[in-house]
């Protein structure tokens, strides 16, 4: 039969793997949520009434005039 004191250290060495495994489940259920939250953000229509269209372009391009002197 068992000693009680290597009872008592797998009993203590289950309690503690049964911790970690509950602690990372933990950890990747939040980390879910908070991935699940960050892409619907990302992927909101929040900003469909937005018209790339409509947006007129106000860039103004100037011609840039070669200084260069050539030799000949």
């Amino acid at each position: 039969m068992m000693k009680k004191t290597t009872f008592g250290a797998v009993l203590a060495f289950l309690f503690a793997a049964a911790g970690a495994l509950t602690a990372a489940a933990l950890y990747l259920y939040h980390r879910e949520k908070e991935l699940d939250e960050y892409e619907r953000l990302l992927f909101s229509d929040d900003y469909d009434d937005f018209d790339d269209e409509d947006d007129t372009d106000a860039t103004t391009y100037e011609t840039i005039h070669d200084t260069a002197k050539t030799e000949e």
